[in-house]
């Protein structure tokens, strides 16, 4: 069922993407107290409750050798096993400030695990979650299973708690904005939930994670859609190669593949879009979003992989 929610959020919009600015972005390269007086809240509604909250380290973490995604190895933002104590469910919310946004806008950040995935493995999960209610939004005060106006779930990092599917390396992950009533902005908060049953020291899950290059870029809306306008993908169904026909010559600084969880898994060489240059058998057979970024706007489609 969600996985079946999930999907529909993210083709939704997909038609009349046009251009996009940077409204809102977060570095967490400030210290905590700088973050938290700006609007940010973390709430920890573990249970047990633990002492650990999210927060930027003071100094360069063992399990963050390479630092953070940019800015060096305190220029990112963590929460660890010990949201909770013994063993119990994590439940560690970190919310971001009263946002305007419209269906259509793409909300990016970066997530990695802690560690290389090597020696002892633990499954951490995190959901990015959104409210529409802005600054009156209800925050989770109840315990673990609380989620205040947070109901919306925009996407989820290894739901199953499989111990390698949360990745070990600073990976890029994209939600569209959907579900808004009207065309007009909305002021709306996006939540981190640091969600693990069974964690803590004496739990069978739960490590330590970390967020960095937080940001939500707005998207102007077209009457025409900007892919079919500019570009056509062939074949689609694709098995292995992959091919853009660019229609008007349009400037493309980048390229993504982005599978139904949000999450980029292919970044496409841009000179070799038109010449049959890319290469996707590694993928998985299903669905995709193929996004493709350039001077003049973005433009994304639906692809599959056969």
């Amino acid at each position: 069922m969600k996985k079946t929610v999930l999907i529909a959020l993210l083709l939704c919009g997909l038609n009349n993407l046009s251009a996009q600015t940077v409204v809102f972005s977060q570095d967490f390269s400030s210290p905590d107290a700088t973050l938290f007086s700006s609007g940010w809240i973390q709430t920890n509604q573990s249970e047990p409750i633990g002492p650990s909250v999210w927060y930027s380290p003071s100094v360069a973490l063992p399990a963050f050798a390479t630092g953070g995604n940019t800015g060096g190895n305190t220029s990112f933002i963590t929460a660890d096993l010990n949201s909770t104590t013994g063993a119990g469910t994590i439940s560690n919310w970190l919310i971001t400030p009263s946002i305007n946004v419209k269906n259509g806008d793409i909300v990016k950040f970066y997530a990695k695990k802690g560690g290389t995935g090597t020696g002892d493995i633990f499954a951490d999960n995190l959901q990015l979650r959104m409210s529409t209610n802005g600054d009156g939004s209800a925050i989770p005060s109840s315990g673990a299973t609380d989620l205040g106006d947070f109901t919306t779930l925009a996407l989820e990092i290894n739901p199953t708690l499989n111990a390698t599917s949360f990745p070990f390396t600073w990976t890029l992950y994209s939600y569209t904005v959907s579900g808004i009533q009207g065309t007009s902005l909305i002021p709306c908060k996006f939540a981190f939930r640091y969600y693990v049953t069974d964690g803590g020291s004496a739990g069978t899950a739960s490590d330590i994670i970390g967020i960095d290059d937080f940001k939500v870029e707005s998207t102007t809306f077209s009457n025409n859609d900007f892919f079919k306008q500019n570009f056509v993908v062939y074949p689609n169904p694709v098995k292995d190669i992959i091919s853009v026909k660019n229609n008007n010559n349009s400037t493309i600084t980048s390229a993504e593949i982005i599978d139904m969880n949000g999450r980029v898994v292919k970044n496409l060489a841009v000179e070799g879009l038109e010449n049959g240059q890319n290469n996707i058998s590694d993928l998985t057979e299903g669905l995709y979003l193929l996004q493709i970024t350039t001077t003049e706007g973005v433009g994304m489609t639906k692809i599959i992989k056969k």
